[in-house]
Order: C-alpha cells, then sequence, then structure tokens
C-alpha cells in the first residue's frame, strides 16, 4: 500500500509543464502517452485499493454495532439476574459483558482509523482523476500545436520570400502555446493546495498500517493466549 501511495503523490506532483515541454523537444507525445498510462495503471490499482478499504470500514463497523448491541442486551440481563437474586449466573454475564464491550471498543477504533485512511484514498483517487482530465485534453491541444509547427515548417520550405518566411504561423502558434501554458498555470495551482499535505497523508497512512498490523499481531497473541 505504501509503494502504491508514494506511486500515485509521484504522479500528482509530477510538473505538467515539464511534461509538456519535454513532447516539445521531443516533437512527439509520447513522453504525455507514458504519463497517462501510468496514471491509468495506478488509478485501477488505487480504485480497487480503496473498495477493499471501505469494505473494511463497513465490515468493522457492522462489527462495533453487533458487539455494542449484545452488550446493551447483556447488561439488561444481568440488572434481571440480579433482581432474581442469581448472583453465579450475573457474575458468568458480567464477565461476558465486559469482553463484548472491550472488543466493541477495539472494533470502534479500528473502524475510525481505517476510514480515516478510506477518506485520504478517496481524496487521492478524485486528485489523480483531475490530473488525467487535465493531461489527456493538453495532449490533445499538444497534436494541434505540432501540427501547426509542422505545417510552418513545410511553408517555409516552399516559400522564397524572407518576409513571408518570418510571418507564417508565428501569431497562432504563439497564441496556441501561450493557451496551453494558462491552462497548465491553472491546472498547477489548482492542486498546489489539495496536493500540499498528500506527502505527510501517505507518511501517516503507512505509519498507521504498520501501527495497525503490530497491534493486530499483538492482539492475535494475547486473544490466544486467553483462549
Amino acid at each position: 500500500m505504501a509503494s502504491l501511495f508514494e506511486k500515485i503523490n509521484t504522479l500528482i506532483s509530477a510538473s505538467l509543464h515539464g511534461l509538456v515541454d519535454r513532447a516539445l523537444q521531443a516533437n512527439s507525445p509520447q513522453v504525455l502517452d507514458e504519463y497517462i498510462r501510468q496514471v491509468e495503471r495506478n488509478l485501477e490499482e488505487l480504485e480497487e485499493s480503496t473498495a477493499n478499504v471501505g469494505g473494511t470500514v463497513k465490515t468493522l463497523r457492522r462489527k462495533y454495532e453487533e458487539f455494542t448491541a449484545a452488550a446493551d442486551k447483556l447488561d439488561r440481563d444481568i440488572d434481571a439476574l440480579v433482581l432474581a437474586g442469581k448472583d453465579d449466573l450475573a457474575i458468568a454475564a458480567q464477565s461476558q459483558l465486559n469482553t463484548k464491550k472491550s472488543l466493541a471498543q477495539e472494533y470502534y477504533q479500528q473502524w475510525e482509523e481505517q476510514n480515516k485512511q478510506y477518506e485520504m484514498m478517496l481524496g487521492m483517487r478524485s486528485k489523480l482523476q483531475s490530473r488525467l482530465v487535465s493531461i489527456k485534453q493538453e495532449r490533445e491541444h499538444l497534436l494541434g500545436l505540432m501540427q501547426l509547427m509542422e505545417s510552418k515548417r513545410i511553408a517555409a520550405k516552399t516559400m522564397k520570400s524572407l518576409d513571408q518566411i518570418a510571418t507564417v504561423g508565428d501569431a497562432e502558434i504563439s497564441s496556441l502555446s501561450e493557451q496551453i501554458k494558462a491552462r497548465l498555470d491553472k491546472e498547477d495551482a489548482r492542486l498546489e493546495q489539495a496536493t500540499r499535505n498528500v506527502a505527510d497523508q501517505i507518511d501517516d497512512a503507512v505509519r498507521s498500517s504498520e501501527l495497525e498490523r503490530q497491534l493486530a499481531e499483538r492482539r492475535a497473541r494475547l486473544l490466544g493466549n486467553q483462549g
């Protein structure tokens, strides 16, 4: 999971300006195509992982509610047993109540932690989807710019007038290029704030996952010893 988060953070943080510049230098959209493939591949993996974590969240919540309901019933039963003078049964029921309350609390804590990670993953998915839409749009604009530049190059070869060569397509190419850069600036600004804390969130999630794993091992050992 940590590796996936790191890869997604890298993709979200990638400079769209740099990708477009490299594509222009290479006179090919392959740089953007590779980025798009990576985003789509990791987005698919993220969606699967998000669904799994979302399922775990629902399971933990259901378990918490089940143990809470069972504890509430036991609590009522103990009252009835005490009133009936059946202290031995009441003591046994009280022991069960304590166990169920403890398990309910553990499920609640796990539910809270997993839900935080689930919400973070939903946010990362949204950012990655937005990035994918933006880069696909800019790929089309870049193709248009490349075609225009190629048309100018071909036209320049066929013209004899230096004045004509100097003016053909310059304004249009410059305008289209500036439009692409302006859109990239807007995209970078829009995502800057949203992605500012992604690295911290990933670190927290990685640490949390490791702590949860250690806690799960300890819990399994302790409960196994009790059994």
